[in-house]
């Protein structure tokens, strides 16, 4: 007997990520990946804190065991640090399994999600796989609308993702508009806040997000150690919400999600803020180096206020293929509605004037 899935499922289409060194690499024809340079992934440059490279050395005889299925010394080390209760938070596989344990616990057929048309196409797809309907809202210039986004919620609504600073555009929503759409959101509706390059922006940029947690607003806010911190292999996310918020996640998720090596890693690497600053500066410092060089040669940018940026370049998939011919990978923009640009990480000083020289020589012979 064959077996049957569920119909909507073959229609459900696939997430691209920006591609592997070791599949370019094989893809080319080459030995090795020491020739190629990725700025696909918005991963950090400096590479893992190395705190967390310590802690992993000492615990990696541990290896064997399984690890604390409550994560309980990373959420009391988070707990401390930003100033809630371990109550207050779940640790989880990657933002990505926290956004689909809110679809289980909030999402049926004929529900809705409110998101930005230009925004992490993750939450059209989780949405999708729980039959759910997507508003995509569209943008005021590259900068999420969150009065356009108030005015699409219905009844039926029951998620409004705002992702802050926004993936792919990276552009920031000021904390006053934060405030007043959180001060107007219906009741029936959770708002998620995805802040999984909050820590890239300076500490006196950053809204407080945290406050509508400790007054016990309806809010889920999402934040990873894939960026700051250099931890985007080990797959460690963690969200923050009312106790009732996080009981009822923590019922969808399955046991032992959060391997031994990303906890300790993830603890160790919030004692390391020198590493989160020596990140901040090479972000700052990469950002104007992308933008000085764009502005010289006139290629058009979304200024940007993390790690990556917004590059028009005409034809985006056929830029991104070239590209990769001279082995460098950045991300083609075409599966968010953008076909005319590809999204470039910042890189080291080295990597970033890599795709400069790259991207001048393939728009000429394009």
């Amino acid at each position: 007997m064959k077996p049957v899935p569920k119909p909507w499922m073959t229609n459900l289409p696939n997430y691209e990520p920006g591609r592997p060194l070791e599949e370019v690499a094989r893809a080319l024809g080459l030995d090795g990946i020491d020739d190629i340079i990725k700025l696909a992934s918005n991963e950090n440059a400096l590479g893992p804190s190395p705190h967390a490279l310590e802690a992993m050395r000492n615990e990696a005889a541990r290896m064997h065991l399984y690890p604390d299925g409550g994560c309980y010394y990373l959420r009391e080390a988070l707990a401390s640090q930003l100033r809630l209760e371990p109550s207050h938070i779940l640790p989880g596989n990657g933002s990505n399994e926290l956004i689909e344990l809110l679809g289980h616990v909030f999402l049926s057929e004929g529900d809705q999600i409110v998101m930005s048309e230009r925004a992490f196409v993750i939450y059209k797809l989780m949405a999708m796989l729980f039959k759910a309907e997507t508003v995509a809202v569209p943008m005021d210039g590259f900068t999420h609308d969150l009065d356009a986004m108030r005015e699409a919620i219905t009844p039926a609504t029951k998620l409004v993702f705002i992702a802050n600073p926004n993936n792919p555009t990276g552009t920031c929503v000021p904390s006053d508009a934060l405030d007043r759409f959180m001060d107007q959101v219906p009741d029936h509706v959770l708002t998620v806040i995805d802040e999984a390059y909050i820590e890239l922006l300076p500490p006196e940029e950053q809204p407080d997000t945290l406050r509508y947690v400790r007054e016990g607003r309806k809010v889920c806010v999402l934040r990873t150690f894939s960026k700051a911190y250099g931890l985007a292999g080990l797959r460690i996310g963690y969200a923050l919400g009312s106790d009732e918020l996080i009981s009822l996640l923590d019922r969808a998720r399955q046991p032992f999600n959060v391997n031994y090596m990303a906890q300790v890693a993830a603890a160790a690497a919030l004692q390391d803020q020198a590493h989160v600053e020596a990140t901040r500066r090479m972000v700052r410092d990469g950002l104007d180096q992308l933008a000085g060089a764009l502005d010289k040669v006139g290629i058009r940018y979304v200024p940007s206020c993390v790690n990556f940026m917004l590059v028009d370049v005409g034809k985006g998939r056929e830029v991104f293929e070239a590209l990769q011919e001279a082995h460098v990978i950045v991300r083609p923009m075409d599966g968010y509605g953008l076909p005319e640009y590809v999204r470039v990480t910042v890189g080291t000083e080295e990597e970033n004037a890599r795709f400069l020289d790259a991207l001048v020589d393939v728009l000429q012979a394009v």
